[in-house]
């Protein structure tokens, strides 16, 4: 298979990717990192994910290495491994050192190009596949996810990724139990979206009072569930707020212009109680899946 995220600064090194055209770490490279990867106890698996997995990528996006691992993986192994690749020290963050909902992980530079290992636990990634094949998920509070981290995104990843070092077949199992889209989360997605006019509900008693970040915030928060809902009726998963709203165009659904009516209501909600009313008016009217919006 051919290859085709994101992450928090790096610091200065990070111009070092700056204006480059294409990816300098080709396959052969992406695999033999995978296999030094592979050979440090607790590795179970590595996986190209992100924009590059799923070919949205830009010439400047980031590489996401994600490493399946176990609870007592070698830290300090995958350190040396990715130092051998940098000729710089390296860090690795222990688990919860990035937030609850992240095991930890290291941001690299390799031949000019950013690499962000992301360690995944084996066992907590394979509970959030089978809650996802049950219908079920959560939003969790998570540094750099201001709606929450969504915690079947992990099914997610597994679902989209290229595998690049699997060796007891591991992600292709657990991608198998979440693949096609289960209809029992494309359901529950789209039961959640009550919370759309119970959220606007209240963004109107702060419109009244001129509470703008209120507003937004309510508005930005019913915007973004109703994009999970369209990604959900779309089967399609969602590994990140990042392009969640944007990317609803981009389904292969009609969507009925919600990115752009979504864009245009959040870019103008205004200031005055009038302005803030006639804002959360037009979120109302947003077009949701499976029927028109409340009027």
């Amino acid at each position: 298979m051919r290859l085709c995220g994101s992450s928090p600064a790096r610091g200065s090194n990070s111009s070092a990717a700056a204006g480059r055209t294409e990816p300098v770490l080709d396959e052969g490279r992406l695999r033999s990192m995978a296999d030094d990867l592979g050979r440090v106890p607790g590795v179970r698996a590595v996986a190209l994910g992100g924009s590059r997995a799923r070919g949205t990528h830009r010439p400047d996006s980031d590489i996401d290495l994600g490493l399946y691992v176990d609870a007592d993986v070698d830290r300090a192994g995958i350190a040396r491994v990715a130092s051998g690749w940098t000729g710089e020290h390296v860090e690795v963050a222990e688990r919860g050192g990035w937030g609850p909902w992240v095991d930890g992980g290291a941001w690299l530079i390799v031949d000019g190009v950013p690499v962000d290992l992301i360690l995944r636990d084996v066992e907590r990634v394979t509970e959030q596949c089978a809650r996802a094949a049950r219908g079920r998920f959560a939003f969790h509070p998570q540094p750099g996810h201001p709606l929450g981290f969504l915690d079947v995104a992990y099914a997610g990843e597994v679902a989209t990724s290229v595998p690049l070092r699997d060796p007891d077949g591991l992600l292709v199992t657990l991608a198998r139990g979440v693949t096609p889209y289960p209809d029992a989360l494309r359901e529950a997605f789209l039961a959640n979206l009550w919370q759309v006019d119970f959220l606007l509900n209240a963004a109107v008693k702060g419109a009244k009072a001129g509470d703008v970040a209120y507003v937004s915030l309510c508005g930005t928060t019913t915007t973004m569930l109703t994009a999970h809902g369209w990604h959900a009726a779309a089967g399609t998963w969602v590994t990140n707020e990042k392009g969640l709203v944007p990317n609803v165009a981009r389904l292969p659904i009609d969507t009925g212009g919600f990115s752009a009516a979504a864009a245009a209501a959040l870019g103008n909600l205004g200031t005055s109680a009038e302005e803030l009313l006639a804002a959360v008016g037009r979120l109302r009217e947003l077009p949701r899946p499976g029927g028109s919006a409340a009027g």
